[in-house]
């Protein structure tokens, strides 16, 4: 296997999002997206308790991409303007299809801050192509316990399929595009080589821990936690340091011009104004606060 070279290594530091603090790996200053991927969020671990509640989303709307929650620790409550409502636990993925306009709010269940827990999770930002971005929405809750794994010999690697294919192993996300999604599990001493689409665009995540990639960069918690990858291989090898956990996503990239404002992921700006437009005229659904 000729393994991909690195294009970026970078930090995920803390940002403010109102009174959330999290890490934020894309975008950065010098890494506007990895096409398809617009925004990778990593918030928490948050200790939840019935006096400390810091990340609970009220209802607020999506247009013109897919937002999706990999849950590391803890529960959360969804509900949707679809009439969704689902509790997604610690390992479940729940993805998205905002399409042309969905409602939903998600937090850490009634029952989970009564009983107090550690919250943690990943927020990723997948594009749609225009065409697709007035389609449908849609909601797809997988289970942890469903997904496909992927073990190396020695069992010390542990590859979640999510989605796309590994290996012969699909995952169980229905995808409007063609993405790879794998969450990596790693103990010390534990090495992998994983294979990447020659078409697609690559970036690895560390959520924690200390690995060794290509047998040449180091991803450091607290140090440099992300690498995208040039499309010029056919994959990458991993060796843990010490017990680790990492995501994996690549991408067919788009190759269009992308608008944001806010929650919405649009072409044009005029798209944009006529999502909020929408929004605003209960073309999105509705969906009341809990």
């Amino acid at each position: 296997m000729k393994l991909n070279t690195i294009k970026t290594i970078s930090r995920s530091d803390f940002v403010n999002m109102g009174t959330i603090k999290l890490r934020q790996p894309l975008p950065t200053q010098n890494i506007n997206m990895v096409d398809p991927f617009v925004l990778l969020h990593h918030y928490g671990p948050y200790e939840i308790s019935e006096r400390s509640n810091p990340f609970d989303l009220g209802p607020h709307p999506h247009r013109g991409f897919e937002p999706i929650t990999f849950l590391i620790q803890g529960e959360q409550l969804h509900r949707d303007s679809l009439g969704n409502e689902s509790l997604v636990k610690s390992g479940d993925v729940q993805w998205t299809t905002a399409g042309r306009g969905i409602i939903h709010a998600e937090g850490p269940s009634k029952a989970f801050v009564k009983k107090g827990g550690t919250l943690e999770g990943i927020q990723l930002w997948l594009n749609l192509p225009g065409k697709k971005k007035m389609i449908e929405p849609n909601y797809q809750h997988i289970k942890n316990e469903d997904f496909s794994v992927i073990s190396s010999k020695d069992n010390k690697v542990n590859v979640q399929v999510i989605a796309g294919v590994l290996e012969g192993k699909s995952g169980k996300i229905t995808t409007q595009t063609s993405v790879n999604a794998y969450m990596i599990d790693i103990e010390q001493g534990g090495s992998f080589k994983i294979s990447i689409d020659k078409k697609h665009q690559s970036l690895l995540y560390l959520l924690k821990g200390d690995v060794l990639v290509n047998n040449t960069k180091s991803l450091v918690l607290n140090k440099n936690q992300f690498i995208q990858f040039n499309q010029d291989g056919e994959g990458f090898l991993i060796k843990g340091n010490a017990s680790s956990k990492l995501l994996f996503l690549s991408g067919d990239p788009i190759n269009e011009e992308v608008a944001t404002y806010g929650p919405y992921v649009m072409n044009t700006q005029t798209e944009l104004l006529e999502a909020m437009r929408d929004y605003q005229m209960g073309k999105m659904g509705f969906l009341p606060v809990s």
